[in-house]
Order: structure tokens, then C-alpha cells, then sequence
């Protein structure tokens, strides 16, 4: 019961942020305050999905270092077969998993570990569609880049 409270109680501290299109097309999507989150802004998924429509009905996407998730709930939202969400921190991945949870997105995995240490040890190029939005400064686009031109 305490675990709850602090669930709600934590829920109740967050921004949002809107689905631009799809079959979730303007839910809003809870996002933590927290400084290290900075979610792609709305102009921006627009212009991103617009460029991507012809490769999402029934891509496998994988969102590196989601965050809050959006960019692989906009894929699942328009189309995407599957999105894999890969984040270190606790509890943002807590928080995704509420929000797939509330969208009954049955075809998300959510894994709460370093990206770069999954991007060792797995194979991306089962995917269609790599989203890559690091936290800034702190060389994990080059680190990234250079996991994924090995595959």
C-alpha cells in the first residue's frame, strides 16, 4: 500500500506530452520532472514521422536511450510492429511501463539496462528503425554510432 502512495504521489509531479498521430493520436503521454528528460518536441516528431511514414506500417523499431518513450510510442502509434525501449534509468522505465501499460501496447519491450552495453551484446540489425536521443555531452551519439557500424 505505501508503494502505491508513492506511485500516485509521483505520477501527480509530472509534465506531458501528446501523441502527434496515429491510433493514439492526441493522448498525452506522462513525463517526469526530471532535468535529464528532454522530450522531442511535438514540430519536431511531426517533421521526423513525416520523413519515416513510408517505412513504419509494420517496421521494428528500437528506441536507444527512450526517456519517456515517445518517439517509440509515435512509431507504435502510426503503424510500427514492434518497439524496444532501451533506458538505464529506473525510474524513467518505470514510468514508460505505466504508460504502455495504459495504451495496452502489447507489442512494446521495455529493458531497463545501459544502451551501449545492449548494443554490445545484441544484434540491431533486426530492426528497421534506430531512434538514437542520448542525454547531451557525454559522447554517447560517437559511442552509438560506432556500436551500430560494427553490426
Amino acid at each position: 500500500m505505501a508503494r502505491r502512495k508513492q506511485s500516485s504521489s509521483r505520477l501527480s509531479t509530472l509534465g506531458q506530452i501528446r501523441i502527434i498521430s496515429g491510433k493514439w493520436r492526441g493522448r498525452k503521454l506522462l513525463v517526469a520532472n526530471n532535468d535529464t528528460l528532454r522530450p522531442s518536441p511535438d514540430r519536431v516528431r511531426e517533421t521526423l514521422f513525416n520523413w519515416l511514414s513510408p517505412y513504419l506500417p509494420g517496421a521494428r523499431c528500437l528506441d536507444l536511450f527512450s526517456g519517456t518513450g515517445v518517439l517509440g510510442i509515435e512509431a507504435l502509434s502510426r503503424g510500427a510492429e514492434a518497439a524496444t525501449f532501451i533506458d538505464n534509468h529506473s525510474p524513467t522505465i518505470d514510468l514508460l511501463r505505466h504508460q504502455i501499460v495504459r495504451l495496452a501496447a502489447e507489442n512494446a519491450q521495455i529493458l531497463n539496462v545501459d544502451a551501449l552495453s545492449w548494443l554490445r551484446t545484441n544484434t540491431p540489425s533486426a530492426f528497421n528503425v534506430i531512434f538514437l536521443d542520448p542525454p547531451f555531452r557525454q559522447g554517447l551519439i560517437e559511442s552509438s554510432l560506432d556500436e551500430l557500424r560494427r553490426v
